[in-house]
C-alpha cells in the first residue's frame, strides 16, 4: 500500500468519526494544487540536463502552505501529495496558521558538485515563483536539502521579487534571519513526545533503553539527547547496516566518527541488519530512517514497549493494529516529527517581525507546543479507546476541515 492511499485511509476514517460528510472527504483526500515542473541545469562539464520537480500544495484554508523541498533520486508526485496531506496534519496537530506543502526535485545530489546543485536550486525557485511566498507558500529542508540550499532560494526569490525576503523560506542560516534551535528542532520534538511517552508507561528515561533507527539528521540529534537525559542507546543504524551494544553505545564517539550523510556503520565489523536491529530488547524503539519498517512481517518480533516515529511512515496501517493490539504504545509521525514545522513557524515569525528570539526562547516554546499537542493526542486516545495514530489524524484535520467548511467550500 502506498504512502498516499493509505493516508487517505487514515483521514477518511478520522473525518467520519468527527462527523463529517463524504464531501469533505473528497476535498481534503487530494492537494488542491500540485506544480511538475522542468529545470534545465547546465552541469560542469558543459552539458545540459533537464531535472523534474514538484510543488504539492494541499490545503491552504488555514493558511499559507508550508513544507520542505528533498532532492532525492526516488522523488515521486504521489509521494510530493502524500508529504503534503501529513504537513497540513502536522500543523493542525500543533495548532499553527497553515496547511501542508511539500515540494521534491528527482536527482541524486551525492553526485551533483556544489555549483550543479546551487543552479538547480536557483532554477527550482524560478521555476514555482508563481505559486510560493511569505503569504502564499513557505518551503523548508527536507532530505538532502539544508541551510546553504535555502540561502540560494531565498537570494534567487528575493532577486525574482526584487525585495529581500527571508519569510518566504525557512531553515535559512542563522546570518540570513534563520532561528536558532532550528537545525535540532526534528530530534528535539522527538525526544519531548519520548519523555511524554514514557511518563504515561511508567518508565524512567535514565537507564531507558533506546533503540533508534537511522543516524541521519534527525536519528543522530535524537540519539545525542537521549544519551544526555541517560538512557542507554543499545542499537542505532544507517543504510549500510546496524551497531548494537547491549550497555550502550558510545554516542558522542560516533558522531565524531560519522561522514556528512551519516553514515558510520561501515567503519566497525561486527555490525547487524537493520532487521535484526529493529526486533532488538529495548524499552523504546524510534525509527529515524525511512517509510515502511514495522510491517504485518515483523512488528509480531518488536520488542519494545513504546514506539516513537521520527521518520515519514515508518510503521503500515497492519503493523499498526498489530503493535495496538499488544498493547505497544505507538507515537505517530504526525506527532513526533512535528518539532522541525514548529520551530519553523517561529522561523516565519521572527522574519516576519523583525524580532529574534534566543535559543532558550525558541525550545521553551517548542516544549510548551508539543507537550500540549500530545496531550490532546493521547486523551482522544484514551477516551475515544482508538490508537494515537488515528487521534493525531483526528486532532490534526479538524481544523482544516472546520476552515474550510467556514469558508464554504463544502
Amino acid at each position: 500500500m502506498n504512502l498516499l492511499h493509505s493516508t487517505q485511509t487514515v483521514i477518511k476514517e478520522a473525518l467520519e468519526k468527527l462527523g463529517y460528510q463524504e464531501a469533505m472527504y473528497e476535498l481534503l483526500k487530494e492537494p488542491l494544487r500540485v506544480l511538475t515542473v522542468r529545470i534545465p541545469v547546465r552541469m560542469d562539464n558543459g552539458e545540459v540536463k533537464v531535472f523534474t520537480g514538484y510543488r504539492s500544495q494541499h490545503n491552504d484554508a488555514v493558511g499559507p502552505a508550508k513544507g520542505g523541498i528533498r532532492f532525492h533520486p526516488e522523488v515521486t508526485e504521489d509521494e510530493v501529495k502524500a508529504l503534503s496531506i501529513w504537513m497540513s496534519l502536522k500543523a493542525g496537530i500543533v495548532d499553527l496558521p497553515y496547511g501542508g506543502g511539500k515540494g521534491g526535485i528527482i536527482c541524486d545530489p551525492r553526485e551533483m558538485s556544489f555549483r550543479e546543485l546551487e543552479r538547480l536550486s536557483r532554477g527550482y525557485v524560478r521555476a514555482i515563483s508563481q505559486i510560493v511566498g511569505p503569504t502564499k507558500d513557505i518551503p523548508a529542508p527536507d532530505v538532502f536539502t539544508n541551510s546553504q540550499i535555502m540561502a540560494w532560494m531565498m537570494d534567487e526569490y528575493s532577486r525574482i521579487r526584487e525585495f529581500d525576503s527571508p519569510g518566504f523560506i525557512t531553515g535559512k542560516p542563522i546570518a540570513l534571519g534563520g532561528s536558532h534551535g532550528r537545525e535540532t528542532a526534528t530530534a528535539k520534538g522527538v525526544t519531548i513526545c519520548i519523555r511524554e511517552a514514557a511518563k504515561r508507561r511508567g518508565i524512567q528515561l535514565e537507564g531507558a533503553r533506546v533503540v533508534v533507527q537511522g543516524f541521519g539528521n534527525a536519528g543522530s540529534y535524537l540519539s545525542k539527547f537521549m544519551h544526555d537525559a541517560g538512557a542507554k542507546v543499545v542499537g542505532i543504524s544507517d543504510a549500510y547496516g546496524a551497531l548494537y551494544d547491549p550497555n550502550g553505545l558510545d554516542i558522542d564517539y560516533l558522531l565524531d566518527r560519522r561522514d556528512s550523510f551519516g553514515t558510520v556503520t561501515k567503519l566497525f565489523n561486527n555490525t547487524i541488519s537493520n532487521k535484526e536491529l529493529l526486533e532488538l530488547e529495548c524499552d523504546i524503539l524510534v525509527p529515524a530512517a525511512i517509510e515502511n519498517q514495522i510491517t504485518a512481517e515483523n512488528a509480531h518480533n518488536i520488542k519494545a514497549q513504546i514506539v516513537v516515529e521520527a521518520a515519514n511512515g515508518p510503521t503500515t496501517l497492519e503493523a499498526t493494529k498489530i503493535l495496538t493490539e499488544r498493547g505497544i504504545l505507538l507515537v505517530p509521525d504526525v506527532l513526533a516529527s512535528s518539532g522541525g514545522v514548529t520551530v519553523s513557524y517561529f522561523e516565519w515569525v521572527q522574519n516576519n517581525q523583525g524580532y529574534y528570539w534566543s535559543e532558550e526562547e525558541v525550545i521553551d516554546k517548542l516544549e510548551k507546543v508539543l507537550v500540549k499537542a500530545f496531550e490532546n493526542v493521547y486523551s482522544l486516545a484514551q477516551t475515544r479507546r482508538i490508537d494515537m495514530r488515528l487521534a493525531a489524524y483526528m486532532v490534526g484535520v479538524r481544523k482544516m476541515a472546520e476552515a474550510s467548511r467556514f469558508r464554504g467550500w463544502v
